[in-house]
């Protein structure tokens, strides 16, 4: 980046490109019987169309990750959001289930492009000791969204039908095109980048080995799971077994999203003082501490709804540090390959959530035992493997150094 910009209007668009993918998740959520109804399927059919999405986000992130290295990041963003406008214009005309859920498919590889631009961008604009910062900032955003995308999604669906949801995502996305073109700065391209096939996954390929960042984001994964696997279960938990309404539900979900967005506004005063490494660690063995007291009193049926609800907000804030400074740790190896590294890291965490969240579906026995068996499942294997990468790669570390003293010692004789 080579142009001054107002880093706080650039880090609120960066928020914006981010929000597109959860606001479209949720906001049609609330819509499913009315659209299920209207396309004369059932809902577990339109459910697919979620399913979709997330299949097109996983895959999506992988394309756009070499073409923001070879043209820069205006340019994928400007052809990512096009493509969401034009299937956001879809989705609000579908007659058919298969037309959605086809629909719903190309939406998530058009919003794809915001989603890995935009931790490329922070990678390009800021220093190595901010980007944590400016992820707790931008987790701000994105944690706002499970807020506020089903209510407003209710409230449109309840007065103007499910079509409205569609085509005030695509008024959204519009603004965010706009903003993308004033604001965002422009960017560096490489030419030299190759699109073949083979070298772009020799890129993935060399970017997976790099120590630092198969760690943390395998670490930062794996634990962001367990938010994936909360989400899946947790209307089943508290609507069938403790009896909430659907509202007081909200002010479940929004309560726990609170908590999320206050750690990782924590997280930014913290790293004042201590580091990401440091902040990482702490905040696992919490989460693991709390996860597996969690999954043994709700085994042991020690536990009414708001025991439930303390310990998941507290499971869901040491979130909000992990996920800033594991993101930031992942890429602060890569400069000239950043958009690839974003595009892996934000891949592996969406592959990961989804097969947690089907692993909550398949256990499902009528308790809250699946949910809170995933959730402290992936809180200790992250722990796990953090401690253990740690280790190798001081290992790794010490081998190198008695090897350059074993070579710097023989040169001598």
């Amino acid at each position: 980046m080579q142009q001054p910009v107002n880093k706080t209007l650039l880090i609120l668009v960066l928020g914006m490109l981010s929000a597109i993918g959860p606001f479209s998740i949720d906001m049609y959520l609330p819509g499913f019987p009315a659209i299920a109804e209207d396309l004369h399927t059932s809902v577990a059919n339109i459910s697919l169309s979620l399913s979709s999405f997330f299949i097109g986000i996983s895959i999506g992130q992988l394309i756009y990750g070499p073409l923001l290295d070879r043209y820069g990041r205006k340019a994928p963003l400007y052809f990512g959001l096009s493509i969401y406008i034009a299937a956001s214009v879809g989705c609000a005309l579908a007659t058919s289930a298969n037309m959605l859920i086809g629909l719903r498919l190309v939406q998530a590889l058009g919003s794809c492009a915001g989603m890995v631009a935009s931790r490329a961008i922070i990678r390009d604009v800021f220093g190595v000791d901010e980007i944590a910062k400016v992820f707790s900032k931008l987790m701000l955003v994105i944690a706002v969204s499970p807020i506020i995308a089903p209510t407003l999604g209710g409230y449109l669906i309840a007065e103007y039908g499910w079509h409205s949801v569609f085509i005030v995502l695509t008024c959204m996305s519009v603004v965010v095109l706009i903003a993308t073109h004033f604001i965002l700065p422009k960017s560096l391209h490489d030419n030299s980048y190759s699109l073949s096939p083979r070298l772009i996954t020799k890129n993935y390929l060399s970017v997976l080995k790099t120590p630092q960042f198969y760690t943390y984001a395998f670490t930062g994964a794996i634990a962001a799971s367990g938010l994936y696997a909360y989400i899946s279960g947790s209307p089943y938990v508290f609507i069938q077994l403790f009896r909430v309404t659907e509202k007081q539900y909200g002010w479940i979900f929004a309560i726990a999203a609170l908590g999320l967005i206050i750690a990782s506004q924590v997280n930014s005063l913290l790293l004042k003082k201590y580091n990401s490494q440091q902040i990482t660690r702490i905040a696992l063995c919490c989460q693991v501490l709390t996860a597996i007291i969690l999954f043994t009193a709700s085994s042991l049926q020690w536990l009414d709804v708001y025991g439930t609800v303390v310990l998941i907000c507290i499971f869901l804030g040491c979130q909000g540090f992990i996920f800033p400074n594991t993101s930031a740790l992942s890429m602060a190896p890569f400069g000239k390959n950043a958009g690839s590294a974003s595009a892996l890291m934000g891949s592996i965490q969406l592959s990961f959530g989804a097969i947690a969240s089907v692993i909550v579906s398949a256990l499902s026995n009528n308790t809250a035992m699946p949910m809170t068996g995933v959730m402290a499942a992936c809180s200790v294997t992250s722990l796990c493997i953090l401690l253990a990468s740690n280790r190798i790669n001081i290992l790794k570390a010490t081998e190198e150094d008695l090897r350059e003293e074993t070579i710097e010692s023989i040169s001598r004789i």
